[in-house]
């Protein structure tokens, strides 16, 4: 009887582990979400799981992570639309430049029926998406000059996401673009593999761009979510309780996320500079867009007008 009662506690006490990976350090947007939403999973459900945190990469660049659900290997990760694409095709509509008016009109489309209607598209793919978390909307940095106009983009070479979308648009205005997993990118930028790359401010900032790039322009050209998901093999393993409480976990943590990247858009344009980056805080986005006409094109024919409209006309 004695022993029993020793042992109750620490049966009590044990925890099923939730591995999570991402892309970027714990003290970036990703971690400001993961974060989030280990602690409301774990107080929700008193104890029955503890996250396990793999930042900067740890299992892998944003591919492997996602197979890595499918596989069931790891349990939850928080990924960038930049992968997602190649796994639910769908999602590469988010990625199409100036699509979004500003923040507002992003947030009301991925929380609104589009955007909910998307994350059920993951499921046919092994995957079980649960919140749109944000990183902000993409800039453009690199090495060579500053970047004021189109014809600036010309020969220039930059590191994009493995995605179709971003793709076809650096190579219509001119750029070279070259698909390359994050955790490369810092290297070849190094190096001079690449003359640069895009990402919103919040990765410029925690991945500390301006130690390897000179040049920074806000075009703002690409609206950039990420998915807090989980595998297909886990959630089926999860009673009604569980799954809410991973819901509302992810929930929070997308909240986290977009609160992280409100604060680092105000404060991150002075980091920056003060790290000694050259910025242009402007464009004529009317000129990348008349640019990119040819692109659009393509994008119609691939998701559909409706689709686009359905997105631009959201208020």
């Amino acid at each position: 009887m004695a022993a029993a009662f020793l042992a109750a506690p620490a049966l009590a006490q044990q925890a099923r582990e939730v591995k999570i990976g991402y892309a970027l350090a714990i003290n970036s947007h990703y971690g400001a979400a993961a974060n989030a939403w280990a602690e409301l999973v774990e107080k929700a459900t008193h104890g029955a799981f503890k996250f396990k945190q793999f930042p900067s990469s740890a299992l892998g660049g944003e591919r492997e992570l996602i197979e890595g659900l499918q596989l069931g290997t790891v349990e939850a990760v928080i990924v960038s639309t930049g992968a997602l694409s190649n796994f639910v095709p769908d999602v590469g509509v988010v990625d199409i430049p100036f699509l979004f008016r500003d923040t507002a009109h992003a947030r009301a489309v991925l929380d609104g029926p589009f955007g909910q209607d998307l994350l059920g598209k993951f499921q046919k793919r092994g995957l079980v998406a649960l919140a749109w978390g944000e990183q902000g909307f993409r800039h453009l940095t690199n090495n060579k000059h500053p970047v004021k106009a189109p014809a600036d983009l010309k020969g220039l070479k930059i590191r994009v996401t493995e995605n179709p979308v971003h793709i076809t648009a650096f190579r219509t205005l001119g750029a070279s673009p070259t698909p390359m997993s994050w955790p490369e990118v810092i290297g070849a930028l190094q190096q001079g593999t690449i003359d640069g790359q895009e990402n919103p401010m919040s990765v410029i900032v925690s991945a500390k761009l301006p130690q390897v790039q000179k040049y920074l322009t806000l075009t703002g050209h690409v609206y950039a979510p990420m998915a807090l998901m989980v595998s297909s093999a886990f959630w089926g393993g999860l009673n009604d309780a569980q799954k809410a409480a991973f819901t509302e976990g992810a929930k929070a943590g997308a909240l986290a996320s977009r609160r992280f990247v409100d604060d680092v858009e105000q404060k991150g344009l002075a980091e920056v500079k003060a790290a000694g980056m050259q910025v242009v805080e402007s464009v004529d986005k009317a000129a990348f867009q008349a640019a990119l006409e040819p692109a659009y094109k393509q994008y119609a024919g691939k998701f559909g007008q409706k689709t686009l409209d359905q997105i631009t006309g959201t208020r």
